[in-house]
C-alpha cells in the first residue's frame, strides 16, 4: 500500500482509501483500498473501492460531500459523496519501476493513455462507487499532473481543486458544479512534490486570526493567504517531518464544525519488502492533528497524535519529579511492543538527554538545540523554562515521535528486533529533572483473532 487517498467524514464514520495492490506486496494493479472507522483508532477493512480501467491505474485523490447537490448527482435522501483521482495512463508514466521491472507490461491495457483526473460518486454512503460516464474531468496539462485534492471554499462559493502538475509546480482549480473546472492560478514550492493539500487553520496566539497552509506530499508546506483564486505565500517552504518515513499524506474533509480539527493520516514508506517473510508491505501512521501556531520565527505547524489515543491505552507506569542522573534509569522497569511514551524533562547541566527503545535511541543535543534519531536530525529549541517534551508511539515496526508539543516530527519504519531490550532515559554531562514520565502499555487496534 502506499499514498492516503480519500480522506471524508460522513455521518459518524471517517473514511479512509489508500492506494493498494490488492494482488500482492510489490507495486501495481493500483487500486484504492477503503477502511472506516469511528474513533481514528479502530479500522475496519471493507472491499477495494475504485479498480483500474482502460484509462489506467487508479492513483491519488481525494472525496468530498457534495452536501447541496452542486453536482446534481444526488439520486435519493443520501447526500452523494464524489471522489477525484488520476487515472494514470502509461504513456508518460516512467518506462521501468524502481526495481527494475517494465512498467509498459504493467500499464499495457493504457499504454496509450496520458495521466488525467477522473471523479466518481457514491449515493451509498461510499459502500459503492459509479465512475463518472463523462471522465476525465481535466484533461492532461502536463507532466504527470496527479493528485488532485478538492474542497469547498465558502468566500467565494466555488470548489477548489489543488493539482500537482510537474516539478515545483502545482494548478489550482475553480468548479461550480465539481463537474467542470477551469484553471485559477499557479503556484511553486521548491522542496515539494505530488500530493497536493490545501486548508485555513486558525493561528493559534493571534486571535481571530486564519492562514492557509499549502501542503506537498514530503511534508513541505507553506503558510499564507487564498483569495479564491490565488495563494500568496506569507512563509519560506518550511519543513514538518524530519524523519526517513513518511509521505503522500492527506487531512480529512468535512469534519465537523462541532470538532473542528484538521486531522491528518500519512505513509510511512520503506523500501519494498522491508519486512522479511511478512505477508504486508507499507503502512499508514497514526491519526494526527495538526495546529497552526505563532512562533518567533513565524506561523509554524504543530502536528500531534490524535487524542482519541486514550481509547487503546492500557497499563500506565509512571515517574514525577525526580533528579536524573547519569547513572540512573528510571524506566528500567517499563517495556513492552506496544507503546505510548510522554516525557516532560527539565534541563539542569545535561550535555545530551537519551531515551532508548531497545537499539533505537531518541537523543536530544543541548549545546546544538538538536533533536535526533536512526541518522536523522532535527532543529527544536527548547520550550519555557528550559524544558523538553518528547511523545512517542512506539509499534512492531515504526517509531513515531512528536516533540515540544508537535513542533518536530520524526517518522521511522524499524525491524522489531530493532526494539527489542527495554526502555532506557538517561541524562549525559550532568542533571537533569524528570517533570513527569508516562509509558502506556496500547492495546491493539485489530480486533482479537481466533487462531
Amino acid at each position: 500500500m502506499n499514498d492516503a487517498n480519500g480522506l471524508v467524514y460522513y455521518k459518524g464514520e471517517y473514511h479512509l482509501f489508500y492506494q493498494h495492490n490488492p494482488y500482492g506486496i510489490r507495486w501495481s494493479n493500483m487500486t484504492w483500498g477503503h477502511a472506516i472507522s469511528t474513533d481514528l483508532v479502530h479500522w475496519e477493512e471493507l472491499p477495494s473501492a475504485i479498480h483500474p480501467d482502460t484509462s489506467g491505474n487508479i492513483h491519488s485523490g481525494s472525496a468530498v460531500v457534495d452536501w447541496n447537490n452542486t453536482s446534481s448527482l444526488q439520486k435519493g435522501d443520501e447526500k452523494v459523496l464524489v471522489a477525484f483521482y488520476t487515472s494514470a495512463g502509461g504513456k508518460n508514466l516512467p518506462p521501468m519501476a524502481r526495481d527494475g521491472r517494465n512498467l509498459a507490461a504493467i500499464f499495457h491495457w493504457s499504454r496509450d493513455e496520458l495521466c488525467t483526473q477522473a471523479m466518481a460518486d457514491s449515493t451509498d454512503a461510499c459502500r459503492t462507487w459509479t465512475k463518472y460516464e463523462n471522465n476525465p474531468i481535466v484533461k492532461h496539462m502536463e507532466g504527470r499532473n496527479r493528485d488532485p485534492k478538492v474542497f469547498w471554499h465558502t468566500s467565494s462559493r466555488q470548489w477548489i481543486m489543488a493539482l500537482y502538475l510537474a516539478g515545483k509546480k502545482y494548478a489550482l482549480m475553480g468548479s461550480k458544479d465539481l463537474l467542470t473546472w477551469k484553471r485559477l492560478s499557479t503556484l511553486t514550492m521548491p522542496g515539494a512534490i505530488e500530493c497536493p493539500d490545501f486548508f485555513e487553520l486558525p493561528l493559534e496566539g493571534a486571535e481571530d486570526q486564519t492562514r492557509w497552509v499549502f501542503w506537498g506530499g514530503n511534508g513541505t508546506y507553506m503558510v499564507g493567504d487564498f483569495d479564491g483564486e490565488t495563494f500568496a505565500a506569507a512563509t519560506k517552504p518550511l519543513r514538518s517531518e524530519w524523519g526517513s518515513n513518511c509521505y503522500g499524506g492527506q487531512s480529512w474533509s468535512d469534519i465537523p464544525e462541532s470538532d473542528g480539527r484538521r486531522l491528518w493520516i500519512g505513509w510511512m514508506r520503506q523500501k519494498d519488502e522491508e519486512y522479511p517473510g511478512m505477508a504486508f508491505n507499507q503502512q499508514l501512521t497514526f491519526a494526527r492533528e495538526f495546529t497552526l501556531h505563532q512562533t518567533t520565527e513565524g506561523p509554524r505547524l504543530h502536528i500531534r497524535p490524535v487524542r482519541e489515543i486514550a481509547n487503546i491505552r492500557g497499563e500506565r507506569f509512571t515517574k514525577q519529579d525526580i533528579a536524573l542522573r547519569p547513572s540512573d534509569n528510571p524506566l528500567a522497569e517499563s517495556g513492552g511492543e506496544l507503546l505510548e511514551i510522554d516525557a516532560r524533562l527539565k534541563l539542569g547541566g545535561a550535555s545530551r538527554i537519551q531515551l532508548g527503545l531497545g537499539a533505537v535511541t531518541v537523543e536530544y543535543d543541548v549545546q546544538n538545540r538538536e533533536l535526533s534519531c536512526l541518522n536523522k536530525s532535527a532543529p527544536l529549541p527548547l520550550m519555557d523554562d528550559r524544558t523538553l517534551e518528547l511523545h512517542l508511539l512506539v509499534d512492531r515496526t515504526s517509531v513515531e515521535i512528536f516533540a515540544n508539543e508537535g513542533r518536530v516530527v520524526m517518522s521511522f519504519c524499524v525491524l522489531p528486533e530493532q526494539l527489542e531490550g527495554g526502555l532506557s532515559l538517561k541524562a549525559a554531562g550532568g542533571e537533569a529533572y524528570v517533570s513527569e514520565v508516562n509509558v502506556y502499555h496500547l492495546n491493539s487496534i485489530w480486533p482479537k483473532m481466533v487462531r
